[in-house]
């Protein structure tokens, strides 16, 4: 799924489809990489689709189920803003697994047949196997419906399986719901902790990099430069000073076997040339080496020099030698002896090669559990087979490629640089979900099996949706409803407890290894299944887009911003951002009291929404409407919830180690840096943003320690914007005596400024002049 998935654009028009096919129409046909035109045709081929569809009212854009005739459920195509096209990805043309199924089973090659074959008792012995061997691949979730089914007959659950076939049969003409057999067996589910092995790309995914490496053509141009033209303009030079007296050459007359080795010599170069193309400069005649063999096809052919080339030839002569010295001498013969070293070491491209040989000696759909054995330098037996010298070390580039398919716990990733920002660990955190999500059922096949189907479900776009509605959630899959009641405690542990270790692993991970940064939607999203999981009571919150951003909020940021107020109230948090915990623990209190008190449940808050729109200081109302306007809203609903961090320790029980000092410190060392980047910025203000959240998580931190820890941690500040440019230190004045200002009791005025304006808060949305540009 994409990362915004429960913001809501503003409009679902057709103006963002047509501005896009536009985009797409110019790059298809301007651009010079001609991958890139293809890229940008298929992309405009699925817009015309989206265009098409809502002309002719096949989709209706903003809706949960946006293709007139398939239910929410269903897997679609997705393009950029949460379009749909009107195809499902389990739909199109026969893929060749069921067409070589179909011929296997004995039925016409459809769809259909696929289906109702499978519900024969030679196609659920044929389903059963697969469970049992695990070799099969769900690529979208439709692809466990009935292998889902499946497992339900032969565990005696014939009416769920009834159920399950009946809802799926009206659409077994149009989706593939039969499995992809595999020669390796599916993944396993895995422990359900943050110690289980994960991997950020599999075997198969260094294997495609690697292959798309090519030969660098400046190195392979040096290369022929130090093995070839140099060796060859050596033999030219010594040919020419056998004529030379007192080191002018030509000062003794070319005998006839000179003539004759001359001529060799300029046999020998045709053939050169002719072979190696890389090299252009010797053809060149005003280069050294063009010159002297210019001249010495006018000798052989035995027309005489005129004055001009004769001059030009023992400049030349004169240049070559006075720059590298006689050949044969002792400084000429080391030179040519490194520079030969240096051209006979491997090409990266030839140790990639070396490396697409061992590496498909391995499992390729899954990561590399032991990596040194891989990187090891060039063995003889392998010199034998490529001719690459023993010895020979696998450079950085390619060692690179390989670490990065290391699969081993999250946690170890994080230390070794294989997950480097919030952002690569959100996209490997659904491994660890689909294995705790799936610990639940006691049956070994059907854990396999649903964790499968939850991998290949978080791939799902997520589609643009209006009226606050949310995306659909794996345990509206029919098939996964079917299985509902097969959820139970898995090794004496409940299974609550199982999905609360994990959120709590990651969360503390998430926090203390990148320290300052706004924990992505995508993760927010994984936090939230394991914390229903867990049935915590309390929702996470995504970051909302400024620029589609309506105005109001769900009732889970109302609960969250309780949360908070529960965790901060009366602390320094609450103090510098002049929050009235009480005033919003009363504010939850009442708008649950209404919700209570009606047959439906609440859409939205208005109570929070109209708090953060005074808050932000911005006029409700269309004609007030701006991107940096919504952003002070929702700013001001980030400062309110802590975007996840007080659920996170007050619910979910997170404790950063070495402890919270310590997390503080290291966030302001990310506000300094995010500051330092402001200066000479043309564009500071996603910068600016950035360092005022890592400026609130900060804050946060620092709010959770005792007062003797605070007032130490605050006479350490000017030490540590001391290490970073003078214009840091200038820029992060004002925020800094705000933030002492507020320790020390004191308050900042009703425009977030004090002393006269020395002093202010730091907030990263503005609608004018930000202060600290």
């Amino acid at each position: 799924m994409d990362d915004n998935a429960e913001q809501q654009p503003r409009t679902a028009a057709a103006a963002y489809p047509a501005a896009q096919l536009a985009k797409a129409f110019t790059t298809a046909l301007t651009h010079e990489d001609a991958d890139t035109r293809r890229r940008a045709e298929e992309r405009g081929q699925r817009w015309r689709a989206v265009l098409a569809g809502m002309a002719a009212g096949r989709l209706t854009a903003g809706s949960r189920t946006p293709v007139a005739g398939l239910p929410a459920w269903v897997t679609l195509e997705v393009v950029r803003g949460g379009f749909a096209t009107g195809t499902a990805s389990a739909g199109g043309p026969l893929q060749p697994y069921e067409t070589e199924a179909a011929r296997q089973f004995g039925v016409p090659v459809e769809r259909r047949a696929l289906f109702a074959h499978c519900l024969s008792d030679a196609g659920l012995a044929w389903l059963w196997a697969r469970l049992d061997s695990g070799r099969y691949e769900i690529g979208v979730p439709e692809e466990a419906a009935l292998l889902t089914m499946a497992w339900l007959v032969r565990h005696g659950e014939t009416d769920a399986a009834l159920d399950l076939a009946a809802e799926l049969e009206p659409f077994a003409d149009q989706l593939r719901f039969l499995p992809r057999p595999t020669d390796v067996p599916a993944q396993a589910s895995g422990a359900a902790d943050a110690g289980a092995a994960v991997h950020r790309y599999t075997v198969s995914d260094s294997v495609d990099t690697l292959i798309r490496r090519r030969p660098n053509a400046a190195v392979e141009t040096q290369r022929e430069a130090l093995a070839v033209w140099q060796p060859f303009g050596d033999a030219m030079l010594v040919h020419w000073l056998e004529t030379a007296r007192d080191g002018r050459v030509l000062e003794l007359a070319p005998d006839t076997d000179w003539l004759a080795r001359g001529a060799a010599l300029l046999d020998r170069y045709r053939l050169l040339a002719a072979e190696h193309t890389r090299c252009t400069k010797h053809r060149s005649p005003r280069q050294n080496l063009g010159i002297l063999r210019g001249a010495l096809e006018e000798t052989v052919a035995g027309r005489p020099l005129d004055a001009r080339r004769l001059g030009l030839l023992r400049h030349a002569v004169d240049s070559m030698v006075r720059r590298r010295g006689l050949p044969g001498s002792a400084p000429h013969t080391a030179l040519r002896r490194e520079q030969a070293r240096q051209a006979a070491l491997p090409s990266h491209h030839a140790l990639a090669q070396l490396m697409l040989r061992r590496l498909a000696e391995l499992p390729q759909d899954s990561g590399i559990i032991e990596v040194p054995p891989l990187l090891t330098p060039v063995t003889e037996q392998e010199e034998h087979e490529t001719g690459l010298p023993t010895g020979a070390e696998v450079p950085p580039v390619i060692r690179q490629v390989v670490e990065y398919a290391l699969s081993a716990p999250i946690g170890t990733l994080v230390e070794r640089g294989v997950v480097p920002s919030a952002e690569v660990l959100a996209e490997l955190v659904p491994q660890l979900v689909a294995a705790t999500t799936a610990s639940a059922y006691g049956d070994e096949t059907l854990r396999a099996l649903m964790a499968a189907n939850y991998r290949a479900f978080r791939n799902r776009r997520s589609l643009l949706l209006l009226n606050l509605d949310r995306q659909v959630r794996v345990e509206e899959l029919p098939w996964v409803r079917a299985v509902s009641g097969q959820r139970a405690a898995v090794l004496g542990k409940p299974d609550e407890e199982g999905a609360l270790t994990v959120l709590r692993q990651l969360g503390e991970l998430a926090v203390q290894a990148f320290p300052g940064t706004v924990l992505p939607n995508p993760l927010v999203r994984e936090l939230g299944v394991l914390a229903r999981r867990c049935d915590l009571g309390v929702p996470f919150v995504e970051e909302l887009a400024a620029d589609i951003f309506m105005g109001t909020f769900s009732p889970k940021f109302l609960k969250s911003a309780r949360v908070a107020a529960e965790l901060l109230r009366g602390t320094l948090y609450e103090r510098y951002y002049g929050i009235d915990y009480a005033a919003i623990r009363n504010l939850a209190i009442a708008e649950t009291g209404e919700a209570l008190s009606r047959s439906y449940g609440a859409r939205t808050s208005p109570g929070f929404a109209r708090l953060c729109t005074e808050r932000a200081g911005t006029a409700s109302g269309s004609d007030s409407w701006s991107v940096a306007a919504n952003g002070k809203v929702i700013e001001q609903a980030q400062i309110l919830t802590t975007h996840n961090l007080a659920t996170l320790v007050h619910r979910v029980g997170i404790a950063p180690q070495p402890g919270w000092s310590d997390l503080a410190r290291r966030c302001f060392g990310t506000v300094c840096r995010l500051t330092a980047q402001v200066h000479n910025n043309r564009r500071p203000l996603p910068t600016i943003k950035d360092a005022a959240y890592a400026w609130r998580q900060m804050l946060f931190a620092l709010s959770l320690c005792p007062p003797d820890e605070q007032r130490q941690f605050l006479t350490t500040l000017d030490e540590e914007t001391a290490r970073h440019p003078a214009h840091v230190r200038s820029r992060l004045a004002p925020a800094l005596a705000g933030l002492v200002r507020t320790a020390e009791g004191g308050t900042f005025d009703a425009d977030g400024t004090a002393d006269g304006g020395r002093a202010h808060r730091f907030l990263g949305w503005s609608t004018g002049r930000h202060w600290m540009r």
